[in-house]
């Protein structure tokens, strides 16, 4: 019984207009930051090293930032995610890039893959104009 009520609101919450992506995906995810009264979308560009399905699905988004390694956890259907968008698609072996970490420079290259890419229905499409 409780468990169909969660079930539907979790359908509630549900997010369709994410595009689908996979571990070694590179992406730009815009957040919605809130500072004081105001807000503003910051975007957060890099690998997806990590996916969780589920209920509560999130994926990680690794990024080198100044030398660094920066690391984000985002909750799939968050309202906090603006959009997402699907810049480059890699071809990987593994479900969980944790190895990337360890890696740094050239090393943590990733081969390219063409695939289509789908943006978020938030962003405006543009249409490329035919050349004459």
């Amino acid at each position: 019984m409780s468990n169909l009520v969660i079930e539907k609101l979790l359908a509630k919450t549900k997010r369709t207009d994410l595009p689908a992506f996979a571990s070694g995906d590179t992406v730009r995810v815009h957040v919605k930051i809130k500072e004081g009264e105001k807000e503003r979308v910051q975007a957060f560009e890099g690998v997806v090293i990590k996916q969780a399905n589920g209920p509560q699905a999130s994926f990680t988004v690794r990024k080198i930032s100044f030398g660094q390694g920066v690391e984000r956890i985002f909750p799939l259907n968050s309202k906090v995610i603006d959009r997402v968008e699907l810049l480059r698609s890699s071809k990987v072996r593994r479900a969980k890039l944790y190895y990337l970490r360890g890696l740094k420079g050239k090393a943590a290259r990733l081969k390219d893959v063409e695939r289509e890419h789908v943006v978020s229905k938030h962003e405006p499409q543009v249409q490329n104009p035919t050349t004459k």
